[in-house]
């Protein structure tokens, strides 16, 4: 059985600047919108709208850092999308099975002939 697949979790982490941000989240422990800014090619506007986006699927949480916000990366739900992306990589590893065996079959059979 598969664990259920949060759409929304994964479009968030189907971008790759926001994967590049959640990488340097966890490596420095934190971080906030200009920080991530002067490390990535995207304007600090660009990494707010990204930040805002980890947010709300629960991937980062912010608390106030004097003028700006300070994020985190929220690691059990961090955990959850390993999780679901596990989960869905050995349902495709089964399914690839299946089919290497059929076309293995087709193959002898069609070899006998």
């Amino acid at each position: 059985m598969t664990a259920a697949v949060d759409d929304d979790l994964w479009s968030a982490v189907g971008d790759p600047t926001r994967r590049r941000m959640l990488d340097l989240l966890l490596a420095e422990g934190g971080g906030t919108a200009t920080s991530l800014s002067e490390r990535l090619p995207v304007t600090r506007q660009a990494v707010a709208k990204h930040l805002g986006v980890l947010d709300r699927v629960g991937l980062v949480h912010a608390t106030p850092a004097g003028r700006e916000r300070r994020y985190r990366v929220d690691e059990a739900q961090l955990a959850r999308a390993v999780a679901q992306l596990s989960s869905v990589g050995a349902a495709w590893d089964a399914r690839l099975r299946r089919i290497k065996r059929i076309a293995e079959a087709i193959q002898r059979g069609q070899d006998q002939r």
